[in-house]
């Protein structure tokens, strides 16, 4: 759903003003004047999905001081709009990072690059992601625990913190519940899914698969998907978590405040940042604890900026180096392959000639359903097998995203142009089915083993960092999507699929040609050419032992190298990246360490 084709039609519902004002004021969160104190307790630099959970939780003992500063500005009412999520990239309220030209991947992608959309705005990367909630799988944070040396981060450990953040308005069934109403942040299943949505829960039988809750004892499976949505409406951790804390006195948000270095004492203690506010140069000092949550790319580059990093490019560069540490290492991201998608010759799919009326906004701010109320068109969730997974495990490596749509639902007005696709590709592989139905099967890869980094581009603090992920550098990622991707193919000409007469797009796919069609090889060159992230980046800042050399932070948070009075909480912490979408993974990291800051033996004044 393109941006520019929802908001000529809101002017024709000016009779609804009542409506849309009810709508703005419930997620509108106020922020500061011109004003602000000198000193506070703790300095948040974030407002995303980690920092607006700290900002929160810290400020429920009323002795404490929080600011949070944040580069951006406020959500609005296009925002709240769930269908609208790709048309949100590109805008003032995304970073609009794009990685370096890749060597093994994203062929088929503009400069060989990979568009890498980031939050800039109060919520983060929760106001641009499709806002599908999954934990991920309980192995992982065992293994995190077990293997990793992030001793208090096992599954039992970490459970209870995403009962702790869960309101969740569905229906909550069996002995243990596995969710949780009363929490802060809504969960529910968006209201009007298409006839496509019932047929892929139709397919998991046949395919051998169970439809099932996959945030429940069991992550293998089928699933139409519950999302951070509230009353139809995107459910940001903004409106999640700092809207109800916007009357407490001891917590002040700084909008469009761009911190630009972290000031250290002489004993390596984080004393206070450096930030812009509007063009102007301030400075706050804090008495107990600088947080850094803004997120896997700024994160790394504001610790990098403030001489927190590898010694050897710190150096390169003029940065006085206060802790060599192996900031901007270990970069892990999701990524999934195009090219398997389904012309329909039923009208039963989400194009936009037919959403993008009227009677559909009108349905969607009067009554919170129909279309627009879809998570960015993502209606089916499956957790499956490739063949090299141990399939005795519930261990999936493969989660299929199911898109009642594609690239060229929107008439090539804003996906094609937010991946990225090249030219010819749009031209002799997409463009000839613009405005069609159809249905795209995405299967994303859960854990890779290719790994890049994030790196300087120079001292300045507003120049855009280097961002290399190296996708599909290691052999066994390859391997995985090929395999995935027979299974999108089997699932797309499943029976439950065959009333509406699905077919397979049967253009070869540009720079593809001298391979035979849906062979191994031709599978792969489209997985390399049209390389798609899913918006994941993670383990910048890695959380490890102190004994473990390429750990950022210990289990408490905490930076390591003699730094003191300064974490790191965020996406960024993650060892090894989760088995599924990382938003609420990430919630649940700034819930225990809420807890952990909360609870620390040197958390004292300076």
């Amino acid at each position: 759903m393109a941006l520019e084709v929802i908001s000529p039609v809101l002017p024709a519902l000016l009779p609804l003003a009542t409506v849309l004002l009810i709508r703005q004021i419930d997620h509108s969160v106020p922020v500061s004047g011109p004003t602000w104190d000198q000193v506070y307790d703790y300095i948040i630099i974030g407002s995303g999905s980690a920092g607006s959970v700290l900002a929160n939780r810290l400020t429920e003992d009323p002795s404490i001081s929080v600011l949070v500063l944040e580069a951006g500005g406020s959500e609005s009412i296009v925002t709240d709009v769930p269908l609208s999520t790709t048309s949100l990239q590109k805008t003032p309220l995304d970073w609009a990072y794009e990685t370096e030209p890749q060597s093994a991947s994203c062929f088929g992608l503009r400069g060989r690059r990979s568009h890498w959309p980031r939050g800039k705005v109060l919520g983060g990367s929760s106001v641009l992601n499709f806002m599908l909630y999954v934990r991920a799988n309980r192995r992982d944070y065992d293994n995190w625990a077990y293997n990793q040396g992030c001793y208090g981060w096992s599954w039992d450990e970490i459970y209870p913190y995403f009962l702790k953040s869960e309101d969740n308005q569905d229906p909550i069934r069996g002995s243990k519940p596995w969710h949780a109403r009363g929490g802060y942040l809504t969960v529910s299943t968006p209201p009007s899914p298409t006839p496509l949505a019932k047929a892929f829960l139709d397919a998991a039988g046949p395919l051998g698969y169970e439809v099932r809750d996959v945030n429940g004892p069991v992550q293998t499976g089928f699933m139409y998907p519950q999302g951070t949505i509230r009353h139809g409406a995107r459910c940001s951790t903004a409106k999640a978590f700092l809207l109800p804390a916007k009357h407490r006195a001891n917590l002040r948000l700084v909008t469009f405040a761009q911190v630009t270095k972290i000031l250290f004492n002489a004993h390596k203690r984080a004393v206070g940042v450096r930030f812009s506010h509007f063009g102007i140069m301030h400075k706050v000092t804090a008495k107990r604890e600088v947080i850094v949550s803004a997120g896997a790319i700024n994160s790394p580059q504001l610790l990098m900026l403030s001489g927190i990093g590898p010694r050897y490019h710190l150096e390169s560069l003029g940065i006085p180096v206060v802790a060599d540490l192996p900031v901007g290492e270990n970069l892990q991201d999701h990524i999934y392959p195009g090219g398997i998608h389904f012309s329909l010759e039923e009208p039963v799919s989400i194009v936009e000639e037919r959403t993008a009326n009227p009677q559909n906004v009108l349905t969607y701010f009067t009554f919170g359903k129909g279309p627009l109320t879809s998570l960015g068109a993502i209606e089916g969730l499956g957790f499956v097998n490739s063949r090299f997974a141990n399939w005795t495990d519930d261990y999936p490596d493969v989660e299929v995203h199911f898109i009642a749509g594609g690239p060229m639902s929107d008439d090539g007005k804003s996906l094609r142009d937010q991946v990225g696709i090249k030219e010819e590709i749009w031209t002799k592989y997409y463009q000839p089915y613009t405005e069609k139905d159809g249905f795209s099967v995405y299967p994303v890869l859960l854990r890779p083993k290719s790994r890049g980094w994030v790196r300087l581009k120079s001292r300045n603090p507003f120049a855009a960092p280097l961002i290399d992920p190296q996708y599909l550098t290691a052999d066994n990622d390859i391997h995985v999507v090929v395999d995935s991707m027979k299974f999108a193919i089997q699932l797309g000409y499943s029976h439950a699929f065959k009333k509406f007469r699905p077919k397979l797009y049967d253009r070869m796919f540009p720079g593809c040609e001298e391979y035979l069609q849906w062979s191994s090889e031709y599978l792969a060159c489209i997985a390399r050419s049209f390389t798609a992230t899913i918006y994941h980046p993670v383990g910048t800042c890695k959380m490890g032992s102190p004994l473990d050399p390429s750990a950022v932070v210990d289990p408490q948070l905490r930076v390591l190298g003699g730094v003191s009075g300064l974490r790191v909480v965020d996406a960024s912490i993650m060892p090894l990246i989760v088995s599924g979408n990382t938003n609420a993974p990430t919630i649940m990291i700034a819930e225990k360490a809420a807890d952990l800051i909360k609870s620390s033996k040197y958390n004292h004044h300076l």
